[in-house]
């Protein structure tokens, strides 16, 4: 897409969504499509939906200066109701930030203020990016500090923590893994719950807001706000909460190699994200196109046979890639890690790609350290490509070697400064498919 800037591409991404007419009602979609694992009164939120407009929001903490997969989960989410014609409001949490969300297992890190409020600009940008700003409904940004910072502790005990119930609150499954284990809970993190039912109340006041989604491990901090909502306003209020989306085999979703895939571009390269997409099992491939695309239930089926058939080619895999990481990063990233992809295994021309999309690519070798004037049967020893120096050298022998896909014949090779690529980098090979990174 040369030539178009980056708030053009972002708009022709959303203007090309759709909700699938198929389906009778947005909920049926939602459901179909597995984004419903619990909710208030089923029946009342499809009728709701399918109503006048109304607002809605979800929450997004600053514990970490991105977003990740299981926030786009949500974001995608607010995009359906978005396109239903409902009102977004975008919550990045500036004094929930600051406590945290109990974790099931220890105590975190509280962060500075600074931190905090950086990560709070970092994220509403984000946000920003999978909604639309235009037109009556566009996503409005909100940040809980500002009504939280101004009241006093007394006055937050007296006006809202006397609506809660110890009781109920120890319950919490979030409270109760963490009363059950080594570590406990501080009066901190137990407290959360009430500040994000105040969320509610305080949206609800401002903005008529009439429902909250999250996923489902957040039920009860999402059932503290329409509870709040019950006793102090007299009124209904309803809450969504999305499954926790994990493998096939059980394991958790979004983690490679115990990180996450973060949505920014600088913590995780689109190369690496789309890779990822890439590699999701057949028996997974199906559920994420429905989660994290907006393909019909027509195309997602027509997938769903080819899985079932022609799994060897790996079409859905494919396009879920290309999808996602255009989402994300935009056509331009995602055709890049395409062709990073092609031109690693000698179907394309390496100095092609860009620096960005080349480091991104590299970064997720096996790497071989040393400088200009290494002997290249030692980089390929060190990386692991090969076992010794000596197999190095007699693999070079034989003509299954490559440096930036240009097959070696010297078994006295060293890496000149002219295999450098944009001055750093050189992708080195074995056979077919054994790859490794070198970087000056």
């Amino acid at each position: 897409m040369a030539g178009v800037s980056v708030a053009d591409e972002r708009t022709e991404i959303l203007s090309a969504q759709r909700n699938d007419d198929s389906f009778e009602t947005l909920w049926d979609e939602l459901e179909w499509r597995g984004l419903i694992h619990v909710s208030t009164d089923a029946g009342a939120l499809s009728e709701l939906l399918e109503g006048d407009p109304f607002t809605y929001y979800c929450g997004f903490d600053p514990t970490a200066p991105s977003l990740h997969l299981g926030n786009l989960v949500q974001l995608l989410v607010l995009r359906r109701l978005q396109l239903k014609g409902h009102k977004p409001l975008g919550l990045v949490g500036g004094s929930t930030g600051l406590i945290g969300d109990p974790r099931p297992t220890a105590e975190r890190t509280l962060n500075s203020r600074d931190t905090v409020a950086e990560w709070v600009t970092r994220l509403q940008g984000q946000v920003t990016r999978f909604l639309s700003t235009e037109g009556e409904n566009a996503v409005r940004l909100v940040n809980n500090l500002d009504w939280t910072a101004p009241l006093s502790a007394i006055d937050f005990l007296r006006e809202v923590g006397k609506h809660f119930r110890v009781g109920t609150m120890l319950k919490k499954d979030a409270v109760a893994a963490r009363l059950n284990s080594d570590e406990g809970i501080s009066y901190t993190e137990f407290s959360y719950q009430i500040l994000q039912g105040y969320d509610f109340l305080e949206l609800y006041r401002q903005y008529d807001c009439r429902l909250q989604s999250g996923g489902s491990d957040q039920w009860g901090n999402l059932t503290s706000g329409t509870d709040l909502i019950r006793k102090v306003e007299g009124q209904a209020a309803h809450a969504i909460g999305t499954p926790l989306i994990t493998n096939s085999d059980g394991s958790k979703f979004g983690k490679s190699e115990g990180n996450a895939i973060w949505l920014d571009p600088e913590m995780c390269s689109p190369y690496t994200f789309y890779q990822f997409w890439l590699n999701q099992a057949d028996a997974d491939v199906i559920a994420r196109l429905k989660v994290f695309t907006f393909l019909s239930r027509a195309e997602i089926e027509e997938y769903e046979r080819q899985v079932a058939e022609e799994p060897f080619k790996r079409a859905a895999q494919k396009r879920l890639a290309l999808e996602v990481t255009a989402l994300v990063h935009g056509a331009a990233a995602a055709q890049g890690a395409i062709d990073a992809s092609e031109a690693l295994f000698g179907r394309g021309d390496l100095a092609a790609l860009d620096e960005a999309t080349l480091r991104g690519a590299i970064s997720e070798l096996p790497q071989a350290a040393g400088s200009v004037g290494a002997p290249l049967a030692e980089l390929l020893a060190e990386s692991g490509l090969v076992a010794s120096r000596g197999e190095a050298r007699r693999a070079i022998k034989q003509g299954g070697v490559y440096v930036n896909n240009a097959p070696v014949d010297d078994e006295d090779r060293v890496i000149s400064g002219d295999d450098l690529l944009h001055g750093r980098y050189a992708v080195l090979r074995r056979g077919k498919k054994a790859l490794a990174g070198f970087t000056a």
